[in-house]
């Protein structure tokens, strides 16, 4: 590691050299963690679902053979809650639909219905209200499975593909992973398969009422917009009683056209969208196809997502990731490193530069439906491969990392430069910036559809990724002065909630959120003195714990006076430490108590525990624990605090 001068430790400082100390191990253990090729991807750890949800898809397709699937079964045991449930993150409260899935494949497995586990788990599908009330993901793989009627899924019909681009609803004004995930399930629900079982290993018992088993019900009987969602369900019903005549005349063409795109989609890219339930979906949609399972598509399919298999060899388990994250994991790291004086002289990132320069997109995607400027292509995505999906996020952080490390480099230069101008051109008209899509938002109409029940189906602007984009723009020379810098900011500003925090879409939650918003303003010559901003600080002064520690549970979706609440952790203690360090600056006790923390918290081995989720895949849905969260960000936060107090 660059040497670094420590300022003198000030009346009521924390030990500067003992923070250098530390930034030090912390330093060598992410060195040694990096690949040959100058890349790092650790473990992206999500929920019981993933397990679930690919037993069930070996179901469907006839594979339940699989030697496997047993040591998958064996760590959805182990993931099982004391009460019964499955549950989305650790401490989260019991989640019917994760639940009624680990009961339904571990009956499949052999496990015996009276056993206390299986016992515990159907009592408490019964006390949330029965499998009737899971979403419609989960009852996706119920209606393949014989144990519901395909009139209780909602309906997606393939004539979607010829609907016209300004219609309300189009597949180019959706989200990414939305498209990804709606395309092969409307093969699905248009063929209609269904693996019959025996008796013996149907799950009746979960279920209180068999007439809305069978149906399509709304979510709280409507409530969440009444109008919409009476429209929306009784336009389904319009819909199946058109399919069942069998006036159908474009079906085929339109089934042919999605089954054409999803085999386009799957080249540049590591599985369809290189996130799991689309690659889950693919392997029963194209057998709907007709594919053989000897066919190249299938056998590609089947690979790429066994790839995210982690086969523990202590515990002799396996588990899945949702996705892999290495250009994610990759642009963090260097970041972090450029901030404790790492450059190009150095082995490690010399090596990481022309990794991220390898992976950068030169081929159009999804995204340019959208795009009104021309703009070369460019951009980099979150997986090792997913040409068609490049997002702002991940472009932002690798532009950053190149600017900071790569110069003088004209080859790593030049595709920062690129990444840049690529991230202008997604900029939305509100001012900010979405991950995948420009203006594939405002339309709040289309949360009330069915089949959005995974609470993402549009792509909105958010306030922790226009932050961060500030901040990349900062770096490469551009200010408030800019016309679309000055909008930004605009955008940051309208969305702060009343007490001075931010929503964090991509990562848990106010805490992130507001670390993000405000770190890209200093970069780009915001007046940190500000009312608005001086209101951020105190926000985040007023949940700092007692002993100089930030923590906040994913609980905070569900309840906003919970916001700022949690078990303490090492990310989002970095990023509280980086937050205050924007508003305040490096002498701030705040910051100091932050950092302290953090050093007296760290393992011998230079990193940190942290056993909490502080990723976020869909708010209320889908949560992330991203391994080496706990060791980056606050590598970030700590040469960060020394090059400012220099």
């Amino acid at each position: 590691m660059t040497s670094v001068t420590t300022p003198a430790p000030q009346t009521g400082q924390f030990d500067g050299d003992a923070l250098t100390a530390s930034l030090g191990r912390a330093v060598d253990h992410l060195l040694s963690l990096q690949a040959e090729d100058g890349h790092w991807c650790a473990e992206l750890e999500g929920d019981s679902i993933l397990q679930s949800e690919y037993l069930l898809m070996k179901w469907i397709i006839g594979q339940e053979d699989d030697p496997r699937l047993t040591r998958i079964a064996d760590y959805l045991r182990h993931q099982q809650q004391p009460d019964g449930a499955w549950v989305q993150y650790p401490g989260a409260k019991p989640d019917l639909s994760a639940t009624v899935k680990s009961y339904f494949v571990l009956k499949l497995m052999g496990d015996d219905p009276q056993a206390e586990h299986m016992v515990k788990a159907r009592e408490r599908v019964r006390s949330l209200g029965g499998a009737e009330k899971a979403n419609s993901y989960s009852k996706f793989f119920l209606a393949c499975l014989g144990q519901i009627s395909y009139n209780a899924l909602p309906s997606i019909p393939p004539e979607i593909v010829y609907l016209p681009r300004w219609f309300y609803f189009h597949l180019d004004k959706i989200s990414a992973w939305t498209r990804t995930m709606i395309t092969p399930l409307s093969i699905i629900t248009s063929h209609k398969p269904v693996r019959e079982l025996p008796e013996h290993l149907h799950i009746d018992e979960l279920y209180l009422c068999n007439r809305t088993r069978h149906t399509l019900t709304t979510p709280d009987g409507g409530a969440t917009h009444r109008t919409w969602s009476t429209i929306f369900y009784s336009l389904d019903k319009i819909l199946k009683l058109v399919e069942r005549t069998g006036v159908t005349p474009l079906r085929e063409r339109a089934l042919k056209r999605i089954e054409d795109w999803i085999i386009n989609h799957t080249d540049r890219s590591e599985g369809l969208g290189a996130i799991f339930p689309a690659m889950v979906y693919i392997q029963i949609a194209l057998r709907c196809r007709g594919y053989s399972p000897d066919h190249p598509a299938l056998q590609e399919a089947e690979r790429v997502l066994d790839d995210l298999m982690i086969d523990d060899p202590e515990t002799g388990m396996i588990h899945f990731q949702p996705c892999f994250s290495p250009v994610w994991d990759t642009g963090i790291a260097a970041y972090a490193l450029a901030d404790t004086g790492l450059d190009t002289q150095h082995d490690a990132m010399r090596r990481v530069i022309d990794w991220l320069v390898s992976k950068e997109c030169r081929d159009a995607g999804d995204w340019v439906a959208n795009v009104k400027q021309p703009v070369k292509p460019s951009g980099w995505f979150f997986e090792y491969a997913n040409g068609f999906y490049p997002d702002v996020d991940d472009t932002a952080m690798v532009a950053m990392a190149l600017k900071r490390t790569g110069e003088p480099d004209a080859v790593a230069a030049a595709a920062a430069a690129r990444g840049v101008d690529w991230i202008f051109a997604m900029q939305n008209d509100d001012g900010g910036w979405a991950a995948f899509d420009r203006g594939a938002s405002n339309r709040q109409i289309l949360e009330y559809i069915p089949f959005a029940d995974h609470n993402a189906i549009q792509d909105p602007s958010c306030p922790d990724i226009t932050g961060r984009t500030l901040e990349c723009l900062g770096w490469h020379g551009f200010t408030k002065d800019h016309p679309a810098v000055a909008k930004a900011i605009a955008y940051v500003r309208a969305t702060q909630e009343p007490d001075g925090c931010w929503f964090g879409r991509w990562g848990v939650n106010y805490i992130y959120g507001t670390w993000q918003a405000i770190c890209g303003l200093p970069r780009v010559g915001q007046d940190m003195s500000a009312d608005w901003v001086q209101k951020a600080g105190a926000w985040l002064k007023s949940v700092q714990q007692d002993d100089g520690s930030f923590g906040e549970s994913p609980e905070s979706y569900e309840d906003p006076a919970t916001k700022g609440q949690g078990p303490p952790t090492a990310s989002q203690t970095a990023w509280g430490a980086m937050g205050l360090m924007a508003v305040y600056g490096p002498d701030d006790p705040a910051v100091h108590r932050a950092l302290q923390w953090l050093c007296d918290t760290q393992l011998d081995t230079g990193t940190w525990d942290e056993p909490w989720f502080t990723g976020t895949g869909f708010p209320r849905v889908f949560y992330l624990r991203y391994h080496l969260y706990r060791l980056y960000f606050p590598i970030m936060a700590m040469g960060r605090w020394l090059g400012q107090a220099s």
